[in-house]
């Protein structure tokens, strides 16, 4: 039984350097087809024929639905991904990518203030031009290591006087508590970038309302994926397959397994790709993606991750 969205293959119509170790492919169908449409936040997955998939927020125009764009950085410890990007992808090279998918969405808001750190502008870029186009006020602070490596400063540099720009080489660390100083009610605080800059919005965002502060993380947060590593029962409703998950085993590895193939891009709760509705059971959440709120709920969770605290899960497969 095969789970995965539907892949499309897509060809690399331009690549552009971005900033210092950052490039952008623009993607587009080979037959020149329209691509499904997206909104500011969303991801896709491209399956490199390396056999590496990786997640990248969609950057360019929703409104333009000729193509798509990501902007990739090279990691200095690149797990093959970005190295693979940057070395071995050339304009007129087709891969698969799946999506997409929007686990970061830009919610209804009076007014907006926006933290990115390094290539976390991605996902708030393309939310900033749609908040200029509808009138809503924002602000943004955009922080990285030193000016030639913050990516589409040339882009940002219409919005006089709404983005500041701190290159830390400049400015030193970002002065998160001066800019989150006096928020009104009804503002949306989004940040995205480095998990020590997420913990520090996370750090001042103590006591706020739920929803005001909404994250987008490249890694796990600190302990996320601990816990009990016990045996559990997975039955899948749709399918009538059960299984036993073993300690040491995860969810989707143990499916695959029994030929029901749930997508997986990250393997660590932050992608949003293995999404999987629980019927039955309570999930024991490793992920790094839901709130507070939607972990309580019980009634989604990441398979590449989570486990159970029941003896038996339910899920919708």
């Amino acid at each position: 039984m095969d789970t995965q969205e539907p892949v499309l293959t897509l060809e690399v119509a331009a690549i552009t350097r971005e900033a210092e170790d950052v490039v952008a492919l623009e993607l587009r169908a080979p037959d020149g087809e329209p691509l499904p449409d997206w909104t500011p936040g969303a991801h896709v997955d491209l399956i490199l024929d390396n056999g590496i998939e990786r997640q990248y927020s969609l950057c360019g125009d929703p409104a333009t639905p000729g193509s798509w764009r990501v902007a990739v950085l090279r990691e200095p410890e690149s797990r093959g991904g970005s190295a693979y990007v940057h070395d071995e992808l050339r304009p007129g090279a087709r891969m698969e990518v799946r999506g997409p998918r929007n686990h970061f969405p830009l919610l209804d808001g009076e007014e907006y203030r926006m933290i990115a750190g390094g290539i976390g502008i991605t996902p708030l870029l393309a939310m900033v031009e749609e908040l200029e186009a509808t009138g809503a006020p924002w602000r943004m602070l955009y922080g990285g290591r030193r000016r030639a490596s913050m990516a589409f400063l040339d882009r940002l540099g219409r919005f006089d006087g709404k983005v500041q720009c701190r290159p830390q080489d400049e400015f030193g660390l970002l002065d998160l508590a001066g800019f989150l100083d006096g928020l009104s009610a009804g503002t949306r605080v989004y940040a995205c970038g480095p998990e020590p800059l997420i913990e520090a919005v996370e750090a001042l965002a103590t006591g706020w309302p739920e929803g005001v502060l909404n994250v987008e993380r490249f890694h796990p947060k600190d302990g996320a994926l601990d816990g009990p590593d016990v045996a559990f029962t997975v039955v899948c409703a749709t399918s009538g397959i059960e299984v036993e998950v073993p300690a040491g085993s995860s969810i989707v590895d143990v499916l695959g397994e029994h030929g029901i193939d749930v997508p997986t891009s990250c393997r660590e709760g932050t992608c949003g790709t293995c999404e999987t509705v629980v019927l039955e059971g309570i999930p024991d959440h490793r992920d790094s993606i839901l709130t507070p709120a939607e972990q309580e709920g019980n009634d989604i969770m990441m398979v590449c991750c989570g486990r159970a605290k029941t003896p038996t899960l339910v899920l919708d497969l």
